[in-house]
């Protein structure tokens, strides 16, 4: 048997129709993205392949494929033997690498002279990226997006995170992201993915959904922490319906400093952070929240930082960037502990046949 040859677009929307996808590229090549549920079946670690690579910059081409071969050739045995040992016969196998050459079609062979049912990707990751790109602009064009805007701690996230619960679609770009958006959201956990793997990890989500039905998703700014929003979604985000969410100081206050209890168990790594603030606010407004920090005032804190850093700019903002903003829906929250209810409010809104069901 022979690998079958596959397009990069049909690989992508069949993905889920094979039992193995497996990425062939070095491991680092692999972190900074892949495709989802795809393992790393290397046949070349990062170090081998920067040794091939430089022995074909001194040598040649033949001492680097003789090198090349030697390498790849163990490293598929050891996958063989410890990855595919239990695969029944009838295994639906997906590879790729880089480019769709020499890498993806060696273990494409292998795992097809065995008897598996192999794809080759034509062109790679390389082409499956391409069509991850174009994909997403057609999902970001055809689906119906609403907006949620508030100023910071009115509890967007949460609102999110009760409408995903509740059945709603919902595309929370700060979780894909791993960052809550504001200078002071770094997850302490978690790094952020690279660009690519974002982009991939919204593709994914975009992916399951119903273009019949709403999709909410948070105002943002087109980077949150060092990464970009796609151009796409964040211009057909700034052209949908919105809805704004609302609450009295106290509550937002009350909803911070649950949503950043991390920062607050770790008052130097908040202090160094409140330090980026230097240019914007000042040493002055700067030592001041620091020395609050160092006291343990975090809710006196909390709300010096949203009435003279996060709120003087945000109504300007969400008018100017927001086509919707003025003519929006609006929803107060009085409870941290009631968006539940209030997730039952929001889809009444924009899913009436939903709230006659």
């Amino acid at each position: 048997m022979n690998p079958r040859p596959l397009e990069a677009d049909e690989a992508l929307s069949g993905l889920q129709g094979f039992d193995a996808v497996l990425d062939v590229r070095s491991p680092g090549e692999f972190a900074l993205d892949h495709m989802p549920g795809a393992l790393n079946w290397w046949v070349l670690d990062d170090e081998q392949r920067a040794r091939v690579g430089t022995l074909y910059k001194q040598q040649g081409s033949f001492e680097a494929k003789r090198l090349g071969a030697v390498l790849v050739a163990r490293n598929i045995a050891l996958h063989m033997e410890h990855g595919a040992a239990a695969w029944p016969r009838r295994q639906r196998v997906l590879v790729y690498c880089w480019r769709g050459g020499n890498r993806s079609g060696a273990m494409a062979h292998v795992l097809a002279q065995v008897g598996f049912a192999v794809s080759l990707v034509r062109g790679g990751y390389k082409a499956l990226r391409a069509a991850l790109v174009r994909q997403l602009q057609q999902f970001s064009d055809r689906q119906r997006l609403v907006v949620v805007c508030g100023p910071t701690g009115c509890g967007k996230s949460r609102l999110l995170q009760a409408l995903h619960a509740a059945g709603a679609q919902v595309l929370d770009l700060e979780a894909l992201a791993a960052h809550r958006g504001s200078v002071l959201g770094a997850m302490r956990d978690e790094a952020q993915p690279s660009q690519k793997a974002f982009e991939t990890r919204i593709w994914e989500r975009m992916l399951g959904f119903d273009p019949e039905h709403p999709v909410y998703v948070e105002s943002e700014s087109r980077k949150i922490g060092r990464l970009q929003v796609p151009p796409a979604l964040i211009e057909r985000m700034r052209a949908a319906e919105c809805l704004r969410v609302e609450a009295e100081p106290d509550v937002r206050v009350q909803v911070l400093l649950g949503d950043y209890a991390d920062m607050i168990a770790d008052p130097p790594e908040l202090q160094r952070r409140l330090q980026t603030l230097h240019e914007l606010r000042g040493a002055q407004a700067v030592a001041r929240w620091q020395g609050l920090v160092a006291d343990g005032a975090f809710e006196q804190l909390t709300r010096e930082l949203l009435q003279q850093h996060y709120d003087p700019s945000y109504g300007a903002s969400m008018q100017r960037n927001y086509q919707g903003f003025a003519q929006a829906p609006r929803l107060c929250v009085t409870d941290p502990a009631g968006f539940g209810k209030l997730a039952a409010q929001v889809r009444g809104l924009f899913e009436p046949a939903h709230a006659a069901a």
